[in-house]
């Protein structure tokens, strides 16, 4: 944690010396010559580098503590205190077992009759519990997404979830007057279940090595592919065959501002967007962008001569805009026309329904010419914006 201390530190002062420095050769107009760029963007370079440094290490640090914790409850006094009763379905131990057995393809009555309790309707099996939570905490590595919005689980069918449309109003009555009706108008959102899917190929002499880690590199393997595939959608789908994104014109985030130009970001649509969603709101709200998006905006200030974008020294915490916390993902549109290039809410209003059970299937015969044997991870997810208002985005002229 020190190195990591220590490379926030760092960061901070190059951040100083990059803003004393643009401040100092500016001109006139404002504009830097092209060798001051060039230094400027060097200096920039590296303020950049050193935060991608610092999220890698805090995300092994991470690791490091999840995987340093006990795998077993310590004796109490009372031996008997420990049990907690014996595991049944896709949590015990059987299942397990069967379940990697049945992926290595170490075939017998017993592993066949353990998973029937974990059949799905392509073939497959669903994966036992403790994997599953497993392949949960690996999207959410991989996912920025899944570390902001709601996650909730569905067994079957669509989720409706009650929206209040509009709200009623009191009003002023004379004595004994009659009161006016307002009720408040419901509408419902339907979340369903859209089908992600994606195909591990592992080669016959790594699967019969018994020192090979199966579980591991598919937990993995399937975080990287399925996560990748997920935050896509969550910031661009367009609903067809797969959730519906934030910067989607339908069922995603209301219009907060809109730029006066299609290459450029001032301050003041900055504080416009900022006050463009309701206080409420802003309590909870971040900024979620493209990096270039950052590196547009990083250079500018507010009535005080404070630059606006302000990197983190606190581990844990992330740089912020207006005081307000900043994340950024490559499937966040990039600066250009008509581009939504910005958005800032409160993402605790965008959910995210897992149907639960992640199905796998060992494929012997497709690759078995080159060597290899095929693994298919299937997933049923979907996300949607319930509350347009409590996001707001900011998009590039036309």
């Amino acid at each position: 944690m020190s190195k990591i201390l220590e490379l926030r530190e760092k960061r901070a002062k190059l951040w100083d010396s990059t803003k004393a420095f643009l401040d100092s050769k500016r001109k006139d107009n404002g504009m830097l010559s092209p060798e001051d760029t060039e230094t400027y963007e060097k200096m920039e370079a590296d303020v950049v580098n050193l935060g991608k440094e610092i999220d890698r290490l805090e995300r092994q640090a991470a690791m490091d503590l999840e995987l340093s914790k006990a795998t077993s409850n310590a004796i109490r006094n009372n031996p008997n205190g420990n049990i907690t009763g014996e595991k049944t379905g896709r949590a015990s131990n059987e299942y397990n077992k069967a379940f990697w057995n049945a992926m290595r393809n170490k075939n017998s009555f017993d592993v066949q009759n353990a998973l029937q309790i974990g059949t799905d309707s392509e073939g497959g099996f669903l994966a036992p519990d403790e994997f599953e939570r497993t392949l949960i905490e690996s999207l959410e590595e991989e996912n920025i997404f899944r570390q902001l919005a709601k996650i909730i689980t569905t067994s079957s069918g669509d989720k409706k979830i009650p929206v209040v449309a509009t709200k009623g109003t009191a009003s002023w009555v004379d004595e004994e007057g009659a009161i006016t009706e307002s009720d408040d108008a419901f509408g419902l959102v339907s979340i369903g279940a859209y089908k992600l899917a994606t195909m591990i190929k592992v080669s016959d002499e790594l699967l019969n090595d018994s020192v090979f880690n199966l579980e591991a590199y598919i937990a993995k393997e399937f975080a990287r592919r399925i996560g990748a595939k997920e935050e896509e959608a969550f910031f661009i789908g367009d609903g067809t065959g797969k959730p519906t994104g934030i910067f989607n014109a339908t069922g995603g985030a209301q219009l907060g501002v809109t730029t006066a130009s299609a290459t450029a970001i001032t301050l003041d649509e900055i504080m416009d967007l900022f006050y463009s969603l309701k206080a409420p709101y802003r309590k909870k709200a971040i900024f979620t962008m493209n990096d270039a998006t950052v590196k547009a905006i990083r250079k500018l200030k507010d009535g005080n001569g404070q630059y606006i974008w302000q990197p983190s020294i606190t581990a844990g915490t992330p740089d912020t805009i207006l005081n307000r916390p900043v994340k950024t993902s490559a499937y966040a549109p990039t600066i250009g026309s008509g581009a939504k290039s910005i958005a800032f809410g409160d993402f605790g209003y965008y959910w995210v329904a897992d149907r639960q059970g992640r199905a796998f299937k060992r494929l012997n015969e497709l690759y078995a010419a080159t060597g290899q044997v095929g693994f298919m991870a299937t997933q049923r997810v979907d996300g949607k914006l319930i509350l347009p208002e409590a996001i707001k985005v900011l998009q590039q002229k036309i």
